[in-house]
């Protein structure tokens, strides 16, 4: 009895709802014969359901060449200070002697004292790594007097060096060779060719047509440095066994005023410019630098050792100094 007395109850909403289904369900496109009964004039407003349209699904991007390359995304970047590339000069640094403020390069090597040599740059220390920077200050000042003096004396000759006028660049042009002059003879010829004689003391350049002066400078430093290298090296080998060392090797130098140079490995180097001054000037220099395989300073000690093979180097050292003021310019 319980089951007819519910269904009796839910026979009336069963057939509310099956009403409305029909109505979700009835076409949206009516019939152009009959009346419009959804177009409100004079009849009572119906309810309409809405009608749910499913998105288009979103398009795929397009394939992706494997040759061309994906885009980029920016990613922020940390910028940071622009600083200076190390160098690889030795450092310089300013020191007040007296009414001056003397700037001096700073180099720092195994020797065991400190040592002082100026040149065409200025003055240049060497200390040892243990020496702190007061003492090496205070070692200048000790020395001032000696600085100060030989600072001046190198910028009174490299003024009257550079005041010298220039060599001419022509055939029967005088240049420097041994202690002596030469003349340059030119010629042209189908390829270059240079010929000294030492008799007439003549150097023949044989140039192409139409040869610059700065092809003529070239092959004249070239000749020069031939030279150099040929007898700097018997040099060196006849004052070695003198002095009973063995050097290590040896090369020709460009430098600006410094004659030659020795390493603590033993690697001897001389300026090639040192052809144009006479024998015993260039074998000061040979007796100077090979010396120091000994003795790697500049001491009383070190000079005694000079003086052993070359018992006249202060008046070498001495004449050395004023040849190179009455030098030409030759190659500015």
């Amino acid at each position: 009895m319980d089951r007819i007395r519910n269904a009796r109850h839910f026979a009336p909403r069963l057939q509310r709802w099956l009403d409305d289904l029909a109505t979700l369900v009835k076409p949206t496109s009516p019939d152009p014969n009959q009346p419009d009964l959804f177009s409100g004039e004079g009849q009572k407003p119906v309810y309409t359901a809405p009608v749910w349209s499913i998105p288009p699904a979103p398009k795929k991007p397009p394939p992706v060449s494997p040759y061309v390359a994906p885009p980029e995304t920016a990613v922020p970047v940390k910028t940071r200070p622009l600083v200076a590339p190390p160098s690889d000069l030795p450092p310089r640094r300013q020191l007040l002697v007296g009414e001056f403020i003397l700037e001096y390069e700073l180099r720092r090597s195994t020797r065991r004292s400190i040592g002082f040599m100026i040149d065409d740059d200025g003055l240049r220390v060497t200390a040892p790594k243990r020496i702190s920077i007061a003492e090496i200050d205070e070692a200048i000042r000790t020395k001032q007097h000696w600085i100060l003096s030989k600072l001046k004396e190198r910028r009174e000759r490299r003024a009257a060096r550079l005041q010298k006028p220039p060599v001419e660049w022509i055939d029967g042009a005088q240049l420097p060779y041994m202690g002596a002059d030469i003349t340059l003879r030119l010629l042209v010829g189908g390829r270059n060719r240079s010929i000294y004689n030492p008799n007439t003391r003549e150097l023949w350049m044989t140039l192409l047509p139409g040869a610059s002066e700065e092809t003529l400078k070239n092959r004249v430093q070239t000749w020069y440095q031939q030279q150099a290298k040929t007898l700097f090296e018997e040099r060196l080998d006849s004052y070695a066994e003198r002095l009973g060392v063995q050097y290590h090797s040896f090369g020709l130098s460009s430098a600006g005023t410094r004659w030659g140079s020795c390493t603590a490995d033993r690697k001897i180097r001389l300026n090639w410019k040192l052809i144009h001054f006479s024998l015993p000037l260039i074998d000061y220099v040979v007796a100077h630098e090979l010396s120091h395989i000994l003795e790697m300073n500049h001491s009383q000690q070190f000079w005694d050792t000079v003086g052993l093979i070359y018992p006249e180097y202060e008046e070498a050292k001495n004449l050395l100094r004023k040849r190179s003021q009455e030098l030409p310019v030759l190659f500015p």
